[in-house]
């Protein structure tokens, strides 16, 4: 009995600290994220976001710039738009940032991003959940050194990478109590502050576009693997239908 006594015990603990852990780096509900990695249009735009916004400092390694022609782009679309000078169709998304300056100027080294959409998959929703709220909540915070920070995930290390599209934003919070202690939560609106290039809308449906492409990106095959799929499971329903009835056939005269 005691070692079941420690089993549920250990077991209680990680789940606390898990839920302590989502609680602290999602502090908002996620909104739902419009993927649809069949839309080549928005996956090419998320591309292009991509390269020109997240792979200074991100790497994505596991990718190769040729691969993007899955998702409609010619080769020499990728030449003339997504690489660098130093940079072939055959290599790897690698950033050019010195990992040593990184955790200088942020604290630690970025993360790869080539399965960043799957890793963060948690109780709030999916990864993309995750990714698509967290590029909509980023507010000014002149007390980080960033002089950013984020409602989904509490002083993030990060600066805010799209802030030249979206503009800077305020949330407006309203003094609520909880256990008999007044705290400031989130409305779910915001303040407008300086404008961006993109009107709101704009920005979201960017944002969309961008996180379409990482999730797509997790996992290239992913659409041609539910095709598969499906085939699969027709021809299983097929075999299992004449099967059926080459057994009803055999033991029909069979008393």
């Amino acid at each position: 009995m005691k070692v079941w006594k420690k089993l549920v015990f250990s077991l209680a603990l990680v789940l606390g600290l898990s839920g302590g852990a989502q609680a602290a780096t999602g502090g908002i509900a996620w909104d739902k994220a419009p993927v649809n990695t069949t839309d080549l249009a928005s996956l090419q735009n998320g591309a292009k976001l991509f390269v020109n916004y997240c792979l200074n400092c991100h790497s994505a390694a596991f990718m190769r710039y040729n691969r993007l022609q899955d998702i409609g782009l010619s080769e020499l679309q990728i030449k003339d738009n997504l690489l660098f000078t130093t940079e072939k169709v055959g290599d790897t998304m690698k950033s050019a940032i010195d990992p040593r300056q990184a955790k200088a100027w942020f604290g630690a080294n970025p993360p790869d991003l080539t399965l960043i959409a799957r890793s963060r998959a948690g109780a709030g929703g999916s990864g993309a959940d995750y990714l698509y709220t967290l590029l909509r909540s980023y507010y000014r915070d002149p007390s980080k050194p960033t002089g950013w920070n984020n409602l989904a995930f509490a002083n993030i290390g990060m600066p805010h990478p799209l802030w030249q599209l979206q503009g800077e934003r305020r949330p407006v919070f309203e003094t609520q109590e909880s256990h008999g202690h007044e705290v400031q939560a989130f409305t779910g609106r915001w303040e407008q502050g300086t404008a961006g290039t993109m009107t709101p809308l704009q920005y979201d449906q960017a944002v969309g576009d961008l996180v379409n492409y990482l999730q797509w990106m997790g996992e290239p095959t992913q659409n041609k693997r539910v095709k598969i799929g499906v085939w699969v499971l027709l021809f299983l329903l097929l075999c299992t239908i004449i099967a059926w009835r080459l057994n009803a056939a055999y033991w029909k005269d069979v008393k």
